[in-house]
């Protein structure tokens, strides 16, 4: 786990250079699995996943989660987060970033530092002994005060030799709640958090999820190790965050 977590994000560390204008998402996702398979000799995990076409998510301005990457080209204020997974030797590492074209906008970059906060305000709640609601009270306490909003149909997850397993991990709930964390679980802590109402909808592609309202979304993902002394983060990034 801490080799495809370490993989997982030395991809957004590379690619993170290629998000400018012009480019399109297509394009993006090329250069992740090249990287994965050639470089890496790793595979990525989304690919062919339940049917979804690529190998990489691309969720740009008001997309949610899961957005394919596609012929959109990329212009300077957009905000677009970048989700990877990586297969090495059968185990998963899971991880998402948000990136700005060119100049980001107010908004988008409050939304984002929102995000960013309540994503390690939960990893804090990571410990033996604690429970997965502590990690979702913890986040939504923080988006709330913050004028922003959880969604609520989309969640971390635990993860291993399998992409998405047991427990769901929610964003949102009651401190003290929930499943007893042990030592040795790996999950992802992921919050979508909207600078509107919480509402999304699917699109008919069967994977695009946007807000109803039209506002901006915002997420980053870790995936975590819960440790006897606590957690440890397995998809830190070249700058550790």
């Amino acid at each position: 786990m801490r080799v495809a977590g370490r993989l997982a994000a030395d991809v957004l560390d590379m690619i993170g250079d290629y998000v400018k204008p012009g480019v399109t998402t297509d394009e993006l996702d090329r250069i992740c699995h090249e990287y994965i398979t050639d470089v890496q000799k790793a595979v990525p995990a989304p690919l062919n996943y339940r049917g979804f076409p690529k190998s990489i998510c691309t969720s740009v301005n008001h997309v949610v989660c899961h957005g394919i990457p596609g012929e959109r080209k990329l212009k300077s204020g957009d905000a677009v987060n970048i989700d990877i997974t990586v297969i090495k030797d059968g185990f998963h590492g899971d991880t998402s970033r948000m990136f700005f074209v060119a100049a980001a906008g107010i908004q988008a970059q409050r939304l984002a530092e929102v995000a960013f906060e309540g994503m390690w305000l939960g990893i804090e709640q990571l410990a033996p002994g604690r429970h997965l609601g502590d990690v979702g009270a913890a986040i939504q306490r923080h988006v709330e005060k913050n004028r922003c909003s959880i969604v609520r149909e989309y969640c971390g997850h635990g993860i291993g030799r399998v992409f998405h397993e047991d427990p769901q991990v929610l964003h949102y709930g009651s401190a003290g709640t929930g499943m007893e964390l042990k030592s040795g679980m790996t999950l992802t802590i992921e919050p979508m958090v909207n600078a509107g109402k919480p509402a999304v909808k699917l699109l008919p592609d069967g994977w695009t999820v946007v807000t109803k309202d039209h506002s901006l979304s915002a997420q980053w993902e870790h995936t975590v190790l819960v440790t006897d002394a606590g957690y440890e983060v397995l998809t830190l990034g070249a700058d550790a965050r």
